[in-house]
């Protein structure tokens, strides 16, 4: 259970903040910018969702539960796995919410026309917002890769593919809103030479 009954503590005056393991890390550090990357992406999946209001409610029920998931995914970056017992079981990102995703990008997919250009951000308010959300979860992905790579810096595969999943979704839902993808607004190469 989470309790947030005072919200500064003045620990991170010094430039650094805690880990859920309770290891005091500088601020700038790799996995804080992951898991604080992946808070950006869940603030644009809310602002997306704002501009979805009244719409489509299917894919609204979709998105806050990747809300909700991209909590779990930071709940699981801010405690590292370095195989050694927690005092407390952490919480982990599944390969059922990966298998979700993925049934949800199919299910959306299913309905759109295939693709014969580039689709540019924009269209209605609400695929626009999710053209920047999936922006900011391709920079999280970014980072959350070059974190794995090092040495003593574990992440798991559940939350490598869910965020390399996350983008494909907001794509897909981005054409959903836009219509179907009737609304797509399509690159048209060299169109302004």
């Amino acid at each position: 259970m989470v309790v947030l009954n005072k919200i500064y503590t003045r620990t991170g005056d010094d430039g650094t903040t805690a880990l859920g393991t309770g290891e005091r890390v500088p601020k700038p550090a790799l996995r804080i910018s992951a898991y604080g990357t992946i808070d950006e992406t869940n603030a644009a999946i809310g602002m997306a969702r704002i501009h979805l209001a009244g719409g489509d409610a299917k894919v609204d029920a979709m998105l806050m539960r990747i809300q909700n998931d991209l909590f779990d995914l930071g709940a699981d970056l801010c405690v590292p796995d370095r195989g050694e017992k927690p005092k407390y079981e952490p919480l982990r990102v599944s390969q059922a919410q990966v298998d979700r995703l993925e049934a949800e990008i199919d299910e959306l997919n299913a309905e759109l026309k295939p693709l014969r250009s580039f689709v540019l951000p924009g269209g209605s308010a609400a695929a626009a917002a999710l053209h920047v959300a999936r922006t900011v979860s391709r920079r999280a992905e970014r980072i959350i890769v070059e974190l794995a790579a090092l040495p003593d810096e574990p992440v798991s595969d559940a939350v490598l593919k869910y965020v390399n999943r996350l983008s494909d979704f907001l794509f897909v839902a981005s054409r959903t809103v836009n219509d179907n993808g009737a609304g797509d607004v399509l690159w048209v190469p060299g169109k302004n030479r």
